[in-house]
């Protein structure tokens, strides 16, 4: 079976890997390089967590995920993954934190509740003014996604996959399971699978109104000397992380990777082939949670700054749907990374008849 898979990031590049392993012919079409700077997937780290609020069926989805990495990793030959545990901390007990304490219950992951002098033991450079609620599991962790990226097109170069990076695709044929290329190319197979992230409506039309690009900056700090000890040593941190009112979350520098910083909050705007330079009212907009938290905040440095576009869905649930011959795997909404060697597994078996259509797309929205 020829499976024609347009988009090279960690979903277009995992159901390569994955349709490779079961014995298909891929065929991988990218728009840039990879990695490629442009792509959602692309940046030193992505989280992998078991806290999801209300979202029970993405934290079930974490245990399938973690075996699926081990695969790749497998095949890799190297783990690009660095556990840190997971710190969430709320000026309130928000119904965010308290879902998520019960998910991780019901799941039986080893959770605790902590006080705010418990923290401050550990993690002297936050500020807990204001913290009432905080809950800490020692899963859960950085993924490092350009390594990722990068090799997963060495192992399909070195597994006989031809993957065509430079060659944006500008229009598909469901019906046919083809694609046309912007330099006039064309090619066919037996099915197309499209992972296009935030350019996914313009790729299939009936994505339009579903998928909203979302422009997101990430700033790159240097803490003060003294505090980098601890932050190498630090978990992840989610502070208040409900998109609809506002949260930022802290990637600790491990590995060799810098401290970054983000807001969950979504701008829900801007054009993915605009706008990529993050600009000084990006930085300041981006870091105004985090200066409520980290103490000392004006001794860190900022070092760096990028923009990237995630793709929302209607409540942050993924798009898994079929349309003729082909697969559109869309809306991942900044937190479909951590699922991208597991949902390329998924998208094979439905390919080779282990796993039906209605049932894929209802796992892959979190409602199975």
């Amino acid at each position: 079976m020829k499976v024609i898979v347009v988009g090279g990031g960690i979903m277009g590049l995992c159901t390569a890997w994955a349709a490779r392993r079961a014995g298909l012919e891929p065929v991988l079409y990218e728009q840039g390089p990879i990695p490629n700077p442009l792509a959602s997937s692309c940046d030193q780290h992505r989280v992998i967590r078991f806290t999801y609020g209300a979202m029970d069926g993405y934290a079930r989805m974490v245990h399938e995920a973690y075996a699926a990495w081990e695969r790749l990793w497998g095949d890799l030959g190297q783990r690009h993954y660095h556990e840190t545990g997971t710190l969430v901390v709320a000026r309130e007990e928000d119904g965010w934190v308290r879902a998520s304490l019960a998910s991780l219950g019901a799941m039986a992951v080893p959770v605790q509740e902590l006080r705010p002098a418990e923290i401050a033991e550990r993690l002297p450079f936050l500020d807990l003014a204001g913290v009432r609620f905080a809950l800490f599991t020692p899963s859960g962790g950085t993924l490092f996604a350009e390594r990722i990226l990068g090799d997963l097109a060495r192992w399909l170069g070195e597994h006989d996959v031809p993957v065509h990076t430079g060659t944006r695709v500008e229009a598909v044929d469901p019906v046919r399971a083809a694609i046309r290329t912007t330099d006039g190319g064309e090619d066919a197979g037996d099915a197309l699978i499209l992972t296009p992230g935030p350019w996914a409506p313009r790729l299939v039309p009936a994505l339009r109104g579903r998928i909203t690009p979302s422009r997101q900056v990430a700033v790159y700090l240097e803490p003060p000397a003294e505090q980098l000890a601890a932050w190498r040593a630090a978990p992840i941190l989610l502070d208040q992380f409900e998109a609809a009112r506002g949260g930022f979350y802290a990637v600790p520098p491990v590995a060799g990777t810098p401290l970054k910083i983000g807001d969950h909050g979504f701008s829900l705007r801007g054009h993915p082939d605009r706008e990529r330079e993050a600009t000084p009212e990006d930085i300041r907009a981006t870091l105004v949670l985090a200066r409520t938290r980290l103490a000392d905040f004006d001794r860190y440095r900022v070092s760096e700054a990028k923009t990237c576009f995630y793709s929302i869905s209607a409540e942050e649930r993924f798009i898994a749907e079929p349309l003729e011959r082909a697969w559109v795997l869309a809306g991942f909404s900044g937190h479909g990374f951590k699922f991208g060697a597991l949902i390329g597994e998924a998208m094979v078996e439905v390919l080779t008849g282990a796993r039906t259509p209605e049932a894929m797309t209802a796992w892959a929205a979190g409602r199975a």
